[in-house]
C-alpha cells in the first residue's frame, strides 16, 4: 500500500479501535485461481505473546473454500471516508490552485489463516458476535432463541477461522497536508461522528 509518511498511522490502539468499530473485513487471498476477496464480519481479540497485534476471529460457510486457504492472508478494514471538495480550501479563493480529494481511514492486517472446526468454539464465537451486533436492538436476539437442534445442524455447516495478526499498516488520510484552517473547515463540514473518528489521528 502506498502511504505518504504524513498519512501513516502506527498506533495499535487506533488501528485496533478502527477494526472494532468497523468489523466488516475484506479478506484477500491468493491461490491457484489468482486473487480472491471475501467479506466477513470479525471480532478482534487483544492477543497474546504469539500475536501481539491481536487475533481476528470469524466464521464462514463450510462450502466457502476460504477456510482451506494455507498461506499469507490480508484483511482490509475500511473506516470513515468522505469526499473533500476544493471549495473548502482557502486557496480556492486566493489562487484557484486546488483539486478535490478523498479522506479515509483504513487498516491492513496481515497474518496466516487457520481453520477451527470445534463446535463449542464456533458456538461461543456466534454468541459473542450476536451479542455485540444485537445490542442496539429493542429486543436483542440471542442464539439461544433458536431451537437447539436447528443450531446444532447449522454448526455442522460453518467453520471458524482465526488470523493472528503478524503486522498491521494504517493510513489516516485526514488532510494533514493542508493548513490548520483548512483542516478545521473540513472537519466542520463533516457530520459529527465521522469528524470525531477521523480527528483522532491528530490527537
Amino acid at each position: 500500500m502506498y502511504r505518504p509518511s504524513c498519512f501513516d498511522e502506527i498506533r495499535p490502539s487506533l488501528l485496533l479501535g478502527l477494526i472494532d468499530a468497523h468489523p466488516l473485513g475484506t479478506v484477500i487471498t491468493h491461490g491457484d485461481g489468482g486473487l480472491d476477496a471475501t467479506h466477513i464480519p470479525f471480532e478482534i481479540d487483544g492477543g497474546d505473546e504469539s500475536a501481539p497485534y491481536g487475533i481476528l476471529r470469524a466464521h464462514v460457510a463450510r462450502a466457502n473454500p476460504l477456510w482451506r486457504h494455507d498461506g499469507d492472508t490480508l484483511v482490509v478494514f475500511q473506516g470513515p471516508s468522505a469526499y473533500i471538495t476544493p471549495a473548502l480550501y482557502e486557496d480556492k479563493k486566493i489562487n484557484g490552485k486546488v483539486v478535490p480529494t478523498y479522506n479515509y481511514a483504513v487498516v491492513h492486517a496481515h497474518g496466516k489463516l487457520r481453520a477451527i472446526e470445534e463446535p463449542a468454539w464456533i458456538l461461543a464465537l456466534l454468541g459473542r458476535l450476536t451479542a455485540r451486533h444485537e445490542a442496539a436492538q429493542a429486543a436483542p436476539w440471542a442464539v439461544d432463541d433458536a431451537p437447539p437442534g436447528f443450531i446444532d445442524r447449522l454448526l455442522t455447516m460453518i467453520v471458524g477461522i482465526e488470523i493472528p495478526i503478524e503486522r498491521m499498516q494504517g493510513t489516516w488520510k485526514v488532510s494533514q497536508n493542508r493548513s490548520q484552517n483548512d483542516q478545521r473547515t473540513i472537519m466542520a463540514a463533516m457530520d459529527a461522528p465521522m469528524a470525531q473518528e477521523m480527528a483522532r489521528r491528530s490527537a
